[in-house]
């Protein structure tokens, strides 16, 4: 094996890793000049597109623990890019929304974001999307076993 060429089998974690590290770098280039870490650029994106989403279901929709998202989004509250409010039909339940400073912030990230996923997909065909899913899901129900 020459000194470049990496092996067909390399390991599935290791790829998976390395993903996540490129995507970390792609999207830290673009939003260091808001001042925002990698798991809030998320969040605040997720709000923006589905604004009005639980704590739990925050959490659940970016597959990050509810302690980790209670922390981003706490940050995010006090730096009034975040509005929590109460939720009229559960009084024990909060929903997040876009606060006064995130609303336009949030618009700008969704750019990012939406750049971001086509890149990412470039030259994936829609089957090949589908198992990828697929299997990355199976992936995650293992290591949650």
């Amino acid at each position: 094996m020459l000194k470049n060429e990496l092996p067909v089998d390399e390991p599935i974690g290791l790829l998976i890793g390395a993903v996540r590290r490129r995507i970390k770098q792609a999207v830290g280039g673009r939003v260091r000049r808001y001042n925002l870490s990698f798991q809030q650029f998320w969040v605040l994106v997720a709000v923006s597109e589905h604004p009005g989403l639980s704590l739990g279901e925050l959490a659940a929709h970016l597959r990050m623990d509810t302690p980790t998202a209670s922390r981003v989004v706490f940050a995010l509250t006090n730096q009034q890019r975040l509005e929590v409010k109460g939720d009229a039909a559960d009084r024990r339940r909060a929903r997040i929304y876009p606060g006064v400073g995130g609303a336009t912030l949030a618009r700008q990230l969704r750019e990012t974001a939406t750049a971001v996923r086509v890149a990412l997909l470039e030259g994936i065909s829609l089957a090949e999307q589908t198992v990828l899913r697929t299997s990355l899901r199976t992936i995650i129900a293992n290591m949650d076993r």
